[in-house]
């Protein structure tokens, strides 16, 4: 539905947000009820709200009865009013008996944390519910099960272009012929020129590469493909890792702030929290680098970043993670790293809060 300006064959993050926004003010119904117009506006602004974090990540909980099933957030408005259908194949197999009835309608979130009431009753029946979901999650730890690839198969249309979500990771997805195809978008294929999508045929993410009629196409330099496959594994992670730390990030509790507290004692606090909050950013970043490179030595990366799904659940992804890049220098750009950082902090020492 939108239409770029010809010959453009590059378009940044932010003019894409742009014509995102036109198009949704511009589909606006015309002709609906007061009620329904006003329902309308509301999703409207809701979406116009947390329409930048598609440049980062956006909160979404699989349950896992159906392809189409998420629990409801304001991130779902964004694929509503741009009529996009939103997939995932994360699904328990009905025959299973246990299984289902251990998962039963739960969100991802809501298992987990009913993973971890079970285990802390004393209810023999509950703890082996709990222990059952535990081993679901574990078992299906690639976010994907083959009755959910059979699903997926059936749900999606033929020529349908749709969004695909797995580990933590959102995908544009087709069907052709009746095979579903991922667009390949991996930094590794950057210079394979006639790679353009990926066969999902399986659980296990070796699909067969094709070009854009759908022709098999292997890639020209299979061990260029794994080095860049490797680099975005890297940025993958540290990203989360940004990401998960934004979050745990609280805002003050300004129900502990006592009353009559004079606006430079509440300047301090202020100031103190956010040297705090900036230590322990540059820790953390410190520590993922170090973790990426063991990581890397160790053989313990996976294909496809699939250390995400082991980092945060689907609605823990929130806006604004640092630069990956920055994080992952070492051996002789250590003191370089650090330099920069000692003049920030010291920067942040030196500014004032403005009440």
């Amino acid at each position: 539905q939108i239409k770029l300006p010809p010959m453009m064959e590059i378009i940044t993050a932010e003019q894409l947000m742009e014509y995102l926004g036109d198009y949704i003010l511009d589909a606006k119904p015309k002709e609906i009820s007061e009620i329904q117009r006003l329902n309308y506006e509301q999703n409207m602004s809701d979406a116009m709200a947390i329409l930048h974090k598609l440049q980062t990540g956006l909160d979404v909980n699989v349950k896992f009865t159906g392809v189409r099933v998420f629990e409801y957030t304001p991130e779902c408005i964004v694929f509503d009013l741009l009529d996009i259908p939103l997939y995932h194949g994360w699904l328990v197999d009905p025959q299973v008996a246990d299984i289902v009835k251990a998962v039963g309608n739960c969100s991802y979130n809501q298992l987990v944390e009913k993973i971890i009431s079970c285990k802390q009753s004393e209810n023999s029946e509950l703890v082996s519910e709990g222990f059952v979901a535990e081993q679901f999650l574990n078992n299906t730890a690639t976010q994907l099960t083959y009755h959910g690839l059979c699903e997926l198969t059936s749900a999606v249309q033929e020529g349908e272009l749709c969004v695909f979500f797995r580990n933590n990771h959102f995908s544009t997805m087709t069907k052709y012929k009746g095979q579903l195809y991922l667009l390949v978008t991996d930094q590794g294929f950057l210079t394979e020129e006639k790679v353009v999508w990926e066969s999902l045929h399986n659980v296990d993410g070796d699909g067969n590469f094709c070009d854009s009629e759908f022709h098999l196409r292997p890639p020209s330099d299979p061990e260029t493909v794994y080095r860049g496959q490797q680099d975005q594994i890297d940025q993958d992670y540290l990203m989360a890792l940004s990401l998960q730390q934004e979050q745990q990030n609280q805002e003050i509790n300004w129900e502990q702030i006592p009353e009559g507290i004079s606006d430079l004692e509440l300047a301090k606090k202020l100031q103190e929290e956010e040297d705090r909050r900036a230590s322990q950013y540059y820790q953390e970043q410190e520590q993922a680098a170090a973790q990426v490179q063991v990581r890397k030595h160790s053989g313990c990366i996976c294909h496809g970043a699939g250390f995400i799904s082991h980092i945060i659940f689907p609605t823990q992804q929130v806006q604004g993670a640092a630069s990956p890049a920055s994080a992952r220098q070492s051996g002789s750009n250590e003191r370089k790293r650090k330099e920069p950082r000692e003049k920030e902090r010291e920067k942040e020492k030196n500014s004032c809060v403005l009440l």
